[in-house]
């Protein structure tokens, strides 16, 4: 399922970057999965194959003429629920994000700080992560109080752990086994 997710992304990915739509799709692709995810009324309508493809075509173009989308997201929508693949959407949304991301070397972070960072702060955090990768970080910030100080960050499936939480707790490991 995964890999056909992707290829079904990655037609798209071609089509919005040689367009140069591909911010406008990727975020229009994701508030119509979004929709499917939340209703499950039209994610069934979508992918029930007893259900004409003219009636899904013009649900399609009224939800895209209502969210002011592309007609290269409408036309993209029009394949998927063609193709029978409309209940693939939020994999395909998800394979989407995760391919344009790797296309335009742009990797995606979640910092975790132990208190809400500066503007300053953030583009100084950027600009390091953006140097240990070498590629464009997107990182997405959050707090978590518990971490008492200090910052983690995690990166594809590496995780940077800077927290003063981590720092005592690896004290307090070393103090037991001596």
């Amino acid at each position: 399922m995964k890999a056909l997710a992707e290829r079904y992304a990655g037609a798209l990915v071609d089509v919005a970057l040689e367009n140069k739509q591909a911010d406008r799709v990727k975020e229009e692709l994701a508030a119509f999965a979004a929709m499917v995810r939340e209703s499950a009324e039209l994610h069934a309508f979508l992918s029930n194959p007893s259900i004409a493809r003219a009636s899904k075509h013009a649900a399609i173009e009224q939800l895209v003429a209502r969210m002011g989308a592309s007609r290269t997201l409408r036309n993209y929508l029009f394949v998927i629920v063609d193709q029978r693949r409309a209940g693939m959407l939020p994999e395909i949304e998800q394979a989407f994000s995760a391919l344009l991301d790797a296309r335009q070397g742009v990797m995606q972070a979640t910092v975790t700080s132990a208190a809400d960072l500066t503007e300053g702060e953030r583009a100084e955090l950027d600009a390091a992560l953006e140097k240990l990768t070498g590629k464009m970080v997107q990182a997405q910030f959050n707090t978590d109080p518990a971490l008492i100080g200090g910052a983690i960050v995690k990166i594809g499936s590496t995780i940077y752990d800077g927290s003063v939480r981590a720092q005592l707790d690896r004290l307090r490991a070393r103090m037991i086994s001596e």
